[in-house]
């Protein structure tokens, strides 16, 4: 294979800020060795090109921070992500005052452990965060959640790297503007979970896999090993990555047997890498063992117990995951990662063997668990992401090539430019024509390969830029339970007894850094305990045999006789949202007595406030575990769920 030398040109450099990353050598298909190409388009010659790049990625990674910075304090002072609300900030504020023990390992602790460090550094110490989170959580959260968007802006940054490195910088931008702008990572990442911070370590692992497959280094396997040990600390679902770094290994292996040495040191030295990197950023998953054992072993029941939870979708794991690619990730990409996916292997087969498999199987293994989520899928992405924008950009060509020779075919031979004058070869994109030095494509030759590279481009990303645009629309307007608190605390004296349901965290009845003195426990409104059942299995009342039940099966404790206890106690204002009765009619058969329940409330109570969070004339959203959290559909107009607040008027609430 000729180098830049030997064709008598200088191989450029990297732009300013672009790493030095080999650019994919001209090869015919299926050669062993040379990195194929999406587009020719994408490699950059002369410092006008470097420009271009630098230009080109500085733009993708500033819409992709600002995507997931626009509407980043939705909902604050409070969370009403359940697990945000749960897991990772309250246990990093934790930490702090008990020690670097998490106790928790359901969620691996990386994550966690760097909330405890940007907050101690950001708040002054333990007594900066502690003083906030009391007084000013949203702050807290805040940081949090760009923590998280940082990270995700990172990511990208790094799927660029390892597209320059599998493909060209052509296929590794827009493969960076496609995870720039999918909904998911866009989404994900204004909220203080894992979900999008694995993707920078995960994402990291593949760029070292990719230096695996193509050098072979020491320092590929290194790298690869370090991303994958602290994406594993970070998610356990990271370890897919695993299979790319193993795949590469393999290939190096089979192109030169004599490097079986090489490989297996290297070998070695990714898998040490990720063993301490894994237990850099948990060590208590060796120090308090045991601990770490009842996690993994309650997140692994939790995954696979068959619909556990009421209003999941009842079909099946593959058909939800496949349906949540087309929105998640947008309809065109999934198809064209599925192109990308046949096109790898038929003109790199060792580099299919990498990319491909890896998503194969995880779907495989995630669609055999008993629940699943939408953002369960983001492991994969940036696989998916370089396989779409790959089947892109050589789609463009193709039609670029056939759009030429068609135009030749009906133009008289006295009239065809000169062979000089054609499109260029996607082999030689720079050759000249030896007599006049002219470049190989005039202005004719280059529109078709320009337009129709432009309208790949809109069509792999237009879905994502129209719904992540829209969601941070949705985020940056008040939640509808920030509302109804509002009202609440118009219309609703401090002191009044209610009964909300579990569709906001428990501090939602608290002043926020101001505590009600005419409550014992400074909540502005005594609260019902809902997730203290006094109903029995068949729905009657048993209030000497009280017990606890789980937010999950909140909706399974409802009864129409609760309605005269709550008069009787005093109880006279019942806070409603559709994220728990959606639950129950999405799934009546399971859920009868809900359903009774949420009717017999319309029927004796009055309904006084109301708030939709969709736009006037669009219908409401169908109850789901994804769409009803995060807001895809464009009915929404703002967050939260649809809110009710019902008046009772019997029993002693009779009286005012």
């Amino acid at each position: 294979m000729a180098t830049a030398e030997e064709r008598g040109s200088a191989a450029p450099g990297p732009p300013a800020g672009v790493p030095d990353l080999p650019a994919a050598a001209p090869a015919e298909a299926g050669v062993q060795g040379a990195p194929i190409s999406g587009d020719r388009v994408g490699s950059v010659r002369g410092a006008g090109g470097h420009r271009t790049v630098w230009v080109a990625l500085g733009l993708v990674l500033a819409v992709a921070l600002g995507l997931r910075l626009w509407g980043i304090r939705q909902g604050l002072p409070y969370a009403y992500n359940s697990d945000e609300d749960a897991h990772f900030v309250p246990r990093a504020v934790g930490m702090l005052t008990l020690g670097w023990n998490p106790h928790y390992f359901a969620n691996p602790p990386a994550y966690t452990d760097l909330l405890r460090l940007v907050f101690s550094v950001w708040f002054g110490g333990r007594a900066g965060v502690d003083h906030t989170f009391a007084t000013n959580p949203a702050a807290v959260f805040t940081v949090a959640r760009v923590c998280a968007a940082l990270l995700g802006t990172l990511a990208v940054w790094l799927l660029y790297l390892a597209g320059a490195r599998l493909f060209d910088r052509g296929v590794a931008l827009l493969a960076a503007a496609l995870e720039a702008v999918a909904f998911l990572p866009v989404f994900y990442a204004h909220l203080a979970l894992n979900d999008v911070p694995t993707l920078a370590p995960l994402t990291l692992s593949l760029l070292g896999t990719a230096g695996v497959l193509r050098k072979g280094r020491a320092r590929d396997y290194l790298l690869a090993g370090v991303g994958l040990g602290l994406g594993c600390a970070t998610k356990y679902t990271a370890g897919v990555m695993l299979l790319p770094l193993l795949a590469a290994a393999a290939a190096q292996y089979l192109e030169t047997p004599s490097a079986g040495r090489r490989v297996v040191a290297g070998l070695v030295l990714a898998g040490a890498a990720a063993l301490v990197s894994f237990l850099v950023a948990d060590p208590y998953s060796v120090l308090d063992f045991h601990a770490f054992e009842q996690g993994l072993a309650h997140q692994s029941s939790l995954s696979g117990e068959a619909q556990g939870k009421l209003g999941a979708p009842r079909e099946s794991g593959y058909v939800y995951y496949l349906w949540s690619l087309t929105w998640g990730l947008g309809w065109v990409p999934a198809l064209a990662a599925l192109g990308g996916a046949v096109t790898v292997w038929r003109r790199e087969p060792r580099l299919g063997w990498v990319l491909v498999p890896a998503p194969l199987l995880y779907l495989v293994f995630m669609g055999a668990e008993g629940r699943y989520f939408g953002r369960w899928l983001l492991p994969i992405f940036p696989i998916l992401c370089l396989l779409a924008a790959l089947f892109a950009l050589q789609l463009a060509r193709t039609l670029a090539r056939f759009t030429q020779r068609f135009f030749e075919q009906r133009t008289p031979r006295a009239e065809r430019a000169p062979p000089a004058e054609r499109l260029p070869s996607t082999t030689h994109p720079s050759t000249t024509h030896p007599a006049t030095s002219a470049p190989q494509a005039p202005r004719a030759g280059r529109v078709p390969l320009v337009a129709f590279t432009v309208l790949v481009v809109l069509a792999l990303c237009a879905q994502g830029v129209l719904y992540s645009v829209h969601s941070g629309l949705v985020l940056s307007r008040a939640d509808t339970r920030a509302l109804t608190r509002a009202w609440m605390v118009a219309h609703i004296p401090a002191g009044t007894p209610v009964v909300v349901e579990p569709v906001v965290p428990d501090e939602w009845v608290q002043d926020v850094g101001h505590p009600t003195l005419t409550t014992p426990d400074g909540d502005r409104w005594p609260k019902y305990q809902s997730l203290l059942s006094v109903i029995d299995a068949a729905g009657d009342l048993r209030p000497d045999e009280a017990h606890v039940v789980t937010l999950e099966n909140y909706e399974l404790t409802l009864s129409p006789a609760l309605i005269s206890y709550y008069e009787r106690e005093g109880f006279c204002w019942v806070v409603s949202g559709t994220d728990e009765s959606g639950r129950a009619f999405a799934d009546p058969a399971r859920a009868p007595l809900a359903v009774a329940y949420y009717r017999a409330l319309a029927r004796q109570a009055t309904v006084v406030y109301s708030v939709s969070p969709y736009a006037p004339g669009t219908r409401p959203v169908a109850f789901n575990f994804d769409w009803s959290f995060d807001y895809y559909p464009l009915a929404y107009r703002r967050p939260g769920p649809a809110m009710t607040v019902y008046r009772l008027h019997g029993g002693r609430c009779a009286r005012g």
